[in-house]
């Protein structure tokens, strides 16, 4: 088109859904292949990919570093490995808590081992950093509500537990047996954003119109039913894109959680895009990329088993 190339903003490297766990290799509940030894070597592929690259800003990690199938007695040693990989990439790295995460550890042993900053002595495992001036990105908790990772007796634990009452009459709550159109999203491997998470997505929201800042949203669960399975959406997508939707900030929204991969452009000009999971690499494929950032536009630069996808903003 007789565009000039122009060099990034900046660049950053992504990666969904390791699940790591030293088992023979499985099935999902669909049906589909599991990799669970093999995961790792995906992840080093990546690090050296990005390592090579040589201008990634940072690294993020779309959560589910454990597989939840990894043996209670690895849980702590597994996510240590994994971390570890992570860190030999040469810049930062940032993790968020998926449901296979929290099957594993609870969150106070999660959040150090992960370098999440806690906002709170309750846990909560949302925050936001600004890689350049122009940039905000928002990590979301998507198991703030939730019957996993939680004390039993915790009061997040039984607002989780009431939903899912309330929505899912199945006595096995991770099946959407019986639920129609996006009500299958109420089984218990999802989650939902608290209130106090979300009056804080507001806070980050309105400080970064008033900075004249653009959005990247991060979450494990994805916020649209036109880019994920109507099993694998957050509880409560709809609110959460309720406060997204009330700025013109935010241009992108990234997840992961969904495992098949997925895309699309909200009534409002968001970009969605679900990540294609690790974990789901045939041995000598991979899934991860990097997403370059202009002025005018976001390229995720992907490899194989991931689309690499343009978002026009």
């Amino acid at each position: 088109m007789g565009s000039v190339t122009t060099q990034p903003l900046f660049s950053f490297g992504v990666i969904a859904d390791v699940q790591y766990a030293d088992i023979p290799d499985g099935r999902s509940f669909l049906g589909t292949p599991r990799y669970y030894r093999n995961s790792i070597l995906v992840l080093q592929k990546a690090v050296q990919a990005w390592n090579q690259h040589g201008h990634l800003k940072f690294v993020i990690n779309m959560g589910d570093i454990v597989d939840g199938f990894c043996p209670k007695d690895q849980s702590l040693s597994a996510t240590k490995k994994l971390v570890d990989e992570f860190e030999k990439f040469q810049g930062p790295v940032y993790h968020m808590i998926g449901n296979h995460c929290l099957y594993n550890l609870p969150r106070r042993e999660l959040l150090p081992l992960l370098n999440i900053p806690s906002r709170d002595d309750d846990y909560n495992a949302y925050y936001d950093f600004s890689p350049t001036p122009e940039y905000r990105v928002v990590v979301l908790d998507g198991y703030d509500i939730s019957a996993v990772g939680w004390p039993e007796d915790h009061p997040k634990t039984l607002a989780a537990l009431k939903i899912l009452d309330e929505k899912n009459p199945n006595s096995e709550k991770n099946s959407p047996e019986g639920l129609v159109g996006v009500e299958r999203r109420f089984v218990k491997y999802n989650g939902g954003v608290g209130e106090k998470q979300l009056e804080w997505l507001d806070g980050v929201l309105k400080d970064a119109t008033e900075s004249n800042q653009r959005v990247i949203v991060c979450g494990h669960v994805p916020m649209s039913p036109g880019c994920a399975s109507s099993a694998a959406l957050l509880w409560n997508f709809d609110e959460v894109m309720s406060v997204i939707h009330k700025y013109d900030v935010v241009k992108v929204c990234l997840s992961g959680h969904d495992h098949k991969g997925g895309y699309f452009v909200d009534s409002r000009g968001v970009h969605h895009r679900s990540l294609e999971a690790a974990l789901e690499c045939p041995p000598g494929t991979y899934s991860f990329g990097y997403v370059d950032v202009y002025e005018n536009k976001l390229s995720l630069v992907a490899t194989d088993r991931m689309l690499s996808t343009d978002f026009e903003i």
